[in-house]
């Protein structure tokens, strides 16, 4: 049989009616499959496509174990066929679902597992699975907008520094052997490009490690706590694409604290919880600065007041929620305007790198054409 662990294998044994008498690991060779069901990507679309199906079976009469299993057949991702299989050992074995999807932290979060416990300990099981599928499709948008928008601007400079190498390390020497046969000097422009080109040949391998070892060096350096404040704050800070970072991840936590706030959950852990889920170092400070303040008596909006990163219409709802006792409702709201306010600041930064990319790249490939061109030009001339 194939199993993620031993203990998920005599588990489903077990449940299957066997007795194990003996268990032993069969060592393969290296198996694609074996790999994609431990280590293989599954999309957030797919979480959420989980929960919805998951509330449609529920909703059904059909039971948990059962859904678990139909689901479970007829997924197309081997990873997650193999964790809804541990899943289901554990529940055979006793324990609640958000008991048993807390033991896959990478697939379903802290905030996730903590609100299906809520629903299943006040009976509102299937509407929190709806609820939840709807907050983390909404992310799930919010985050594909982002990568879209970045895509274009990641694709075309790729291509100029592509196409930059060629014509520099392969075209311009291949007319600098023809003008050498011809006994032609190369004019100013193209000797000063093939200089540059037989330069970055020869410190090439030197180049190569250095990229490495500093592309290393900032991974290693973003895994620390420091390190990762560090450069998250940069993120912040960065012209135009700051504040659409920054809007994202404050319209995030808006939608993670109404969410939990509908939930009924108390306000410390809210917080926490929201800053748990936060893929920012700084915000999740700041949360955590919240949390610490409230822990002393405070309100919400009094703590977020006193930091800059929070900004001015968040804190204004936020207090607004407190006397109302609408927080829910009012935070949905700050989430949706800072989304539609990302995109339009999304929107209009594409705007702008896609002329500057495209002047750039027709300047570059025209300088090393008309290089080429000039020195073509003073062979025909010397020739006549």
């Amino acid at each position: 049989m194939s199993a993620t662990s031993e203990a998920a294998a005599i588990e489903l044994l077990g449940y299957s009616g066997y007795q194990v008498v003996n268990l032993r690991q069969v060592t393969r060779r290296l198996n694609l499959s074996i790999l994609t069901a431990r280590f293989g990507r599954i999309k957030p679309t797919e979480i959420v496509l989980f929960y919805r199906q998951l509330a449609l079976l529920l909703n059904s009469g059909i039971d948990i174990v059962k859904a678990l299993e139909l689901l479970q057949a007829q997924t197309s991702s081997r990873r997650m066929a193999a964790t809804l299989g541990e899943v289901i050992a554990e529940l055979r074995g006793g324990n609640r679902l958000s008991a048993a999807l807390s033991k896959h932290p990478e697939l379903f979060s802290k905030t996730s597992c903590r609100l299906l416990q809520i629903g299943e300990e006040s009976g509102s099981f299937e509407t929190t699975l709806k609820h939840l599928a709807d907050y983390l499709e909404k992310e799930a948008v919010a985050m594909k907008s982002i990568k879209s928008a970045m895509m274009y601007p990641t694709v075309a400079a790729v291509i100029t520094v592509v196409v930059m190498g060629i014509l520099i390390t392969f075209v311009l020497p291949a007319f600098n052997d023809l003008y050498t046969a011809l006994d032609a000097d190369l004019p100013a422009m193209a000797s000063i490009l093939m200089g540059f080109g037989e330069f970055l040949r020869s410190i090439m391998g030197y180049l190569a490690a250095i990229l490495v070892i500093a592309v290393g060096g900032i991974i290693a350096y973003a895994r620390t706590p420091s390190g990762k404040y560090k450069i998250n704050n940069m993120y912040l800070r960065l012209p135009l694409i700051g504040r659409v970072i920054h809007l994202k991840e404050l319209a995030r936590a808006c939608r993670s604290i109404s969410m939990l706030f509908y939930a009924g959950l108390p306000m410390p852990e809210i917080i926490r919880l929201t800053a748990q889920a936060s893929n920012n170092a700084v915000i999740t400070e700041a949360f955590h600065d919240v949390e610490q303040d409230m822990v002393r008596g405070e309100g919400l909006s009094r703590p977020m007041e006193r930091n800059p990163i929070f900004l001015p219409l968040m804190v204004q709802m936020v207090r607004i929620g407190e006397e109302t006792g609408e927080l829910d409702t009012n935070l949905e709201a700050v989430a949706q305007n800072y989304e539609v306010e990302s995109e339009d600041k999304t929107r209009s930064l594409i705007g702008l790198i896609q002329p500057t990319l495209t002047v750039l790249i027709g300047l570059v490939i025209g300088l090393i054409a008309l290089s080429l061109t000039s020195a073509m030009f003073s062979v025909y001339g010397e020739g006549f």
